[in-house]
């Protein structure tokens, strides 16, 4: 288990159902996906309470830095499981489009991680 402060972990849930709502396609298995995130980071928070919340915040907000500002200031193994998950949602339907795509890629930037491993992610999770 990681170390974020359900604060952190918030954002970073509105992070993730900002990328799940991408395709306006919001559906129960990318609110799995989140759930599972979220459990994984934070054993005494109510993964349903958290995920209401951040998807509160998402939709009062219209501007992805300050979701990407508190990942920033996280390790790249961090960073590595976000952007897992953002991967996992976006490619749970089946199909990626260049606005998903691009998501992902205006975060690797924001967030200092290298497109490069991001694409490595994104493969490793395709051949599952």
């Amino acid at each position: 288990m990681h170390n974020l402060d359900l604060k952190n972990l918030t954002g970073i849930v509105a992070l993730l159902v900002h990328a799940a709502k991408i395709d306006e396609q919001y559906s129960e298995h990318e609110k799995t996906i989140i759930k599972e995130f979220i459990k994984s980071y934070s054993k005494e928070s109510k993964s349903d309470d958290n995920l209401k919340e951040a998807e509160k915040i998402e939709s009062n907000s219209n501007h992805l830095l300050s979701f990407t500002n508190i990942v920033k200031e996280n390790t790249t193994e961090i960073k590595s499981d976000i952007i897992e998950h953002l991967w996992k949602i976006i490619i749970s339907d089946n199909s990626v489009d260049q606005y998903e795509s691009n998501l992902v890629r205006r975060i690797c930037g924001l967030i200092y991680f290298s497109d490069k491993m991001s694409g490595e992610i994104k493969l490793r999770l395709l051949k599952k």
